[in-house]
């Protein structure tokens, strides 16, 4: 049944409109930052995945950049070391790819790749050029300048795609897109978070406002509170230098866990477009006051068993205070969501690989029913997508028993026939056709910021009195020996596993 009903399509939504031209051929795509982990296990093999499903545009054409000097052999093996596929594939790939190297703050690099794409280009009449920045923050803006500047196309389209982190506050993230702003249109500039590029993120749209019972559900009449959690079952893994300079609020909540909140609680945008869309996640996020101090249970991993603690990673200092852990609970204010809590939990070395919003309805009413579980949507965004629901029914039988049954979409077994793409790959398309909507536009990044950074500034130690000291876990638990208390003090009624 599953396989049938995969194959046939029972609705349609209108496709996205773009908010520019769409890139169907001769584009010359330049990986910035082409030496680092992200675009060897990111960037490279989303576009090969677009290359083998015949999705880039024709005579498309990768070039490398990055500081490493390195001949074409060694930049190919770099390339495809995470890539996996046909083999006659992966030789073709690498024919359309090539390297060149030079500094991200100086013109005569950019000139060099300049002369480069213009060898590749030949003599087009359109000269289409996307440029991808696998970079760190710190030369986000050097390197915008030095591609407007030298590389810029006169005849043709241009597109910066940019991957967080957007800054370490609002002050910081203000003055960062100022500075790129002063060179890139806002059209052509496409800020990555790659949950919004995720099946089940991308989903929510569709479930809530294409199901009425969802969509008239979705309210403070309802719902009793809503958490969003994040764990990871690995701590920093001598990546901890880099991880204590954001902690697990930059890296993980004030993006990825935002987006997927102002998506599942924004307001029905008046068509599918980019702009409206993004209209409402403003609306939304904008209801949201900064999140205070008593909201926040903040923890850092201790040593457990064999595993090392987050101190025991010689890349952190010390005597760092820096959360691994972060449960926080925020409030939307607005006539749909006032006093429903959202609480946000993200976390590394925990017992578990997962990421999923679980929203928590209220008790049925009691009398027939003395002691019965609550209902739930579980939105399941990975590792296996799924969605399920909660609900209580009859044991069969001839006692009037209720049990806590589920309702379970499980893609892998719905749609035993789909290919459900990889977030880079969607987003990386998304830029080729100049569709806006899953990427993060620049007044939605400011209101986000004013929501953290009082927050952020009191874990500096920059606010009044001393930063907070977090509360020890062990490696591989459910977190703080307090997340129980804490989650329940909002009203959640744990049930089971979770």
């Amino acid at each position: 049944m599953a396989g049938d009903h995969s194959k046939k399509a029972s609705g349609s939504i209108p496709s996205m409109e773009t908010s520019g031209d769409s890139l169907t051929d001769e584009t010359v795509v330049v990986v910035l930052g082409a030496s680092g982990d992200l675009a060897k296990k990111k960037t490279f093999p989303a576009l090969f995945a677009l290359f083998a499903q015949g999705l880039l545009p024709k005579d498309t054409h990768i070039v490398g950049y990055a500081r490493t000097k390195m001949d074409e052999e060694e930049f190919h093996k770099r390339e495809t070391q995470y890539i996996k596929g046909d083999e006659e594939k992966i030789k073709q790939f690498k024919e359309i790819s090539t390297y060149i190297s030079g500094q991200y703050d100086e013109d005569s690099g950019f000139q060099e790749l300049l002369k480069h794409v213009e060898k590749l280009e030949g003599d087009r009449e359109t000269r289409n050029r996307l440029f991808y920045m696998a970079l760190p923050p710190s030369v986000f803006t050097p390197v915008a300048r030095g591609l407007k500047k030298n590389v810029y196309s006169k005849k043709g389209i241009n597109r910066i795609i940019i991957e967080k982190p957007f800054g370490k506050d609002l002050e910081s993230c203000r003055e960062m897109m100022t500075e790129l702003k002063a060179e890139w249109a806002e059209n052509e500039t496409y800020r990555i978070d790659h949950y919004l590029g995720k099946e089940m993120v991308k989903n929510m749209l569709v479930m809530r406002f294409g199901n009425v019972f969802f969509d008239a559900s979705f309210n403070k009449n309802f719902v009793s509170n809503v958490q969003i959690t994040f764990k990871e079952p690995f701590g920093t893994e001598g990546r901890g230098g880099y991880f204590d300079e954001f902690g697990i609020i930059r890296d993980v909540c004030q993006n990825h866990l935002m987006q997927t909140l102002s998506v599942l609680a924004m307001e029905r945008p008046v068509s599918f477009s980019a702009e409206d869309i993004r209209d409402e996640k403003v609306k939304v996020l904008r209801c949201i006051p900064p999140i205070a101090k008593e909201d926040v249970l903040l923890g850092q991993y201790v040593a457990e068993g064999d595993k090392p603690g987050y101190l025991d990673d010689d890349t952190v200092p010390k005597d760092s205070v820096c959360p691994t852990f972060a449960a926080m609970t925020l409030w939307v204010n607005n006539p749909r969501w006032e006093g429903v809590p959202f609480i946000m939990k993200a976390g590394k070395a925990l017992n578990e690989s997962k990421v999923e919003v679980r929203v928590q309805f209220k008790d049925a009413t009691q009398g027939i029913f003395t002691d019965i579980p609550r209902n739930e949507l579980v939105m399941r965004i990975q590792p296996s997508e799924a969605v399920y629901l909660k609900m209580n029914s009859k044991l069969p039988g001839f006692a009037t028993r209720a049990v806590p049954t589920e309702l379970d979409l499980t893609y892998k077994k719905r749609f035993t026939d789909a290919n459900i793409p990889q977030a880079y790959e969607a987003l990386i398309l998304d830029a080729f056709k100049g569709d806006h909507s899953n990427f993060v536009r620049d007044d939605e990044l400011d209101v986000a910021w004013k929501i953290f950074t009082p927050i952020l500034h009191w874990i500096d130690g920059k606010g009044d009195g001393a930063a907070p000291k977090p509360e020890p876990y062990p490696y591989g638990s459910r977190g703080p020996k307090q997340i129980d208390e804490f989650t329940s003090k909002y009203g959640y009624k744990r049930s089971g596993q979770e």
